[in-house]
């Protein structure tokens, strides 16, 4: 009997070890966890843009002449409004109140019978005088108004001409005007002759 219980004793000893083992692991499996740590993140605000603006002068006749920031993407009529609105005995049959505004645009407001006046000569450039030919538009000092008189010129290329300068810098030559939106050499034939860059 002694020798038939040693005979199974190792059998018994790796039965004892398996059941060990076997009730060590449920008993972990089945141990309660611990809380997980709730980490609570706050959304950081956005950052909110501040609008720009653009500057413009508005002279002539209108109450408040001066110069006004209005934010980007205003109308002429919103710098007409800022200035008081327009005087009276104003010509505003060639202002365009829909057109948008370009940062440091002057705006003109003539009054009625009197002559579109020559724009004030930009940083560094003089006056044209009679030999340099006055009675030619500066391409970089133009007014839309201006512009507008130019034989095929209507205000939409005006306005063209205007943004190219803004985004591109004053024209070297009068040749530059061909790199504007609609004006081809058909055109530039009709105004080269009235046209300077000095």
């Amino acid at each position: 009997m002694t020798d038939s219980f040693a005979r199974y004793r190792p059998y018994l000893a790796m039965f004892a070890l398996f059941v060990s083992v076997m009730a060590g692991t449920i008993f972990f499996l089945r141990r309660p966890e611990p809380p997980a740590a709730v980490t609570i993140t706050t959304a950081t605000p956005r950052a909110t843009a501040t609008p720009a603006s653009i500057i413009v002068d508005v002279r002539g006749a209108v109450n408040k002449p001066g110069v006004y920031t209005l934010p980007v993407g205003s109308r002429v009529q919103d710098a007409l409004a800022r200035a008081g609105d327009a005087l009276p005995n104003a010509d505003t049959r060639a202002l365009n109140l829909a057109r948008r505004l370009n940062d440091g645009e002057q705006i003109y407001i003539p009054t009625i019978g009197e002559a579109t006046p020559v724009p004030p000569p930009v940083s560094g450039k003089t006056a044209p005088t009679a030999t340099r030919g006055a009675s030619k538009i500066n391409l970089n000092t133009a007014t839309l108004a201006e512009l507008d008189t130019l034989p095929g010129i209507g205000p939409a290329i005006a306005q063209r001409i205007i943004d190219y300068r803004a985004q591109n810098g004053d024209f070297k030559t009068i040749e530059d005007v061909k790199k504007v939106r609609g004006i081809g050499d058909a055109l530039f034939s009709q105004i080269k002759e009235l046209i300077t860059v000095q």
